[in-house]
């Protein structure tokens, strides 16, 4: 019995040709390439290709990038009356405050402005009752998982913790939508230019790109020319010779810059860190 089965023809070039040109990416980088090309193609607009890469440099970021400092978090101390605390609450304008027993390690709660109206209207000192349970996370945890569990817990804040289980900061759904959709005027930024330097430990700086070189010298105590570059992410980016990715390091003058964000426009934040004469000799090369 002949077998119906046949050779299946080969397929044309123009078959091929088309197979190649509209073959998936493979990886990340051939993804990137392929929006790089539909940017190029007047196909995207600067801010939506910027939107995308924002997502997809969400699921490589954690946590411990973009959250608010321990020492920069504004809370309340449970044990202070709140007459004390709500004159500062009005000051600040946040929607929602950290709620600690003494000690910024011992977070027992969140409380939301909104409930402080109870204790007007229906003169209730009971503030232990009005707190919401805090979430802790860790450092390492994923930004599109965090997001992901704001939008179906409907939580729009977290407190941090280290490997120690110390509170290392806090972080806000805004600070995540920040890194698709470019920078939100929130109630926990920072209006003062004091906020674009922020110091991690000893000779470790977290700076914004657009941070004036000026105001970079007389922080760090360097001395850059701002002739040519009115910003230090300017600065960096000429010393690249190129716009970095993520990750990239150069080192100049004294100085490592690591690239920690950055789109296809321009460079968001650095880490900064300030060298010893010992490894100020040494290069660094581009990674």
């Amino acid at each position: 019995m002949e077998s119906d089965s046949s050779p299946s023809p080969k397929p044309s070039l123009l078959e091929r040709l088309s197979h190649w040109l509209m073959r998936e990416p493979e990886d990340r980088e051939q993804l990137i390439e392929l929006l790089h090309g539909a940017y190029e193609n007047s196909l995207m607009d600067a801010d939506a290709l910027a939107m995308i890469e924002g997502v997809l440099q969400v699921s490589e970021m954690r946590v411990g990038e973009i959250m608010i400092p321990r020492a920069q978090m504004d809370v309340i101390d449970i044990n202070d009356p709140p007459e004390k605390f709500i004159p500062f609450v009005i000051e600040t304008a946040h929607s929602r405050f950290p709620v600690i027993d003494k000690d910024r390690d011992d977070v027992i709660g969140i409380l939301l402005a909104k409930d402080l109206l109870r204790h007007y209207a229906e003169s209730d000192d009971d503030i232990r009752g009005m707190l919401r349970p805090a979430v802790f996370i860790p450092e390492s945890k994923r930004l599109n998982v965090l997001l992901k569990e704001f939008r179906s817990n409907r939580n729009h804040i977290a407190i941090v913790v280290n490997e120690y289980g110390g509170v290392a900061g806090l972080v806000t759904i805004e600070d995540v939508l920040e890194q698709i959709v470019g920078d939100i005027e929130d109630e926990y930024d920072f209006d003062e230019t004091e906020d674009n330097i922020i110091r991690e430990k000893d000779h470790v700086f977290r700076v914004k790109a657009g941070t004036e070189i000026e105001d970079f010298n007389q922080t760090l105590g360097a001395q850059f020319s701002d002739e040519e570059f009115d910003t230090l992410g300017g600065l960096v980016v000429s010393r690249f010779g190129h716009l970095p990715k993520r990750g990239e390091t150069v080192k100049f003058d004294g100085f490592q810059f690591t690239v920690l964000r950055a789109d296809s426009r321009r460079l968001h934040a650095l880490r900064v860190v300030r060298l010893q004469p010992e490894d100020a000799d040494a290069q660094l090369p581009l990674m």
